[in-house]
């Protein structure tokens, strides 16, 4: 059974409720900030294979970098920490600049994307990337397939 390709608005949307962003900016900035650093870490058919359901404006991320760099969980994590707050200069001023960002709160992000890519991609091939990663990598993969998540228990 082929999956249907995800609509952009529906996966920025989801990641925006699931952050709790206050605009879809911070939520593609945050979209763009983890799926480049996975991109990083994974090798490039990791990369394709989780960027084949997504969006063409979102899979991009994934492919556009420099893939299969060995780095560790605190450097995955300062990356994204790093995308998250750094000033871009194509956008106004303001636009798109989210609050300084803590660690923690990057973490959450991470996990949330995350969670969002496994309910996006086949099993099989979140699989083979998860692979790709150390058990160091473990609380990324947290709330895939958690019983109960933190956007779930906000609406309830």
């Amino acid at each position: 059974m082929s999956q249907k390709k995800t609509n952009y608005t529906d996966f920025v949307g989801e990641v925006q409720h699931r952050i709790e962003a206050g605009t879809q900016a911070e939520a593609v900035r945050t979209v763009r900030a983890v799926l480049e650093t996975i991109g990083e870490r994974v090798d490039e058919g990791g990369a394709t294979d989780i960027a084949s359901p997504l969006p063409m404006e979102i899979d991009r991320y994934l492919l556009g970098v420099d893939h299969g760099q060995g780095y560790d969980f605190d450097e995955f994590v300062g990356r994204v920490h790093e995308r998250l707050n750094y000033d871009d200069l194509d956008l106004d001023t303001g636009y798109g600049k989210p609050a300084e960002i803590d660690e923690s709160e990057a973490v959450f992000r991470i996990k949330a994307v995350t969670a969002l890519l496994a309910e996006t991609v086949p099993g099989g091939e979140l699989a083979n990337v998860e692979a790709q990663f150390p058990d160091e990598f473990d609380e990324l993969f947290e709330l895939v397939d958690a019983e109960s998540t933190p956007w779930e228990e906000a609406s309830s």
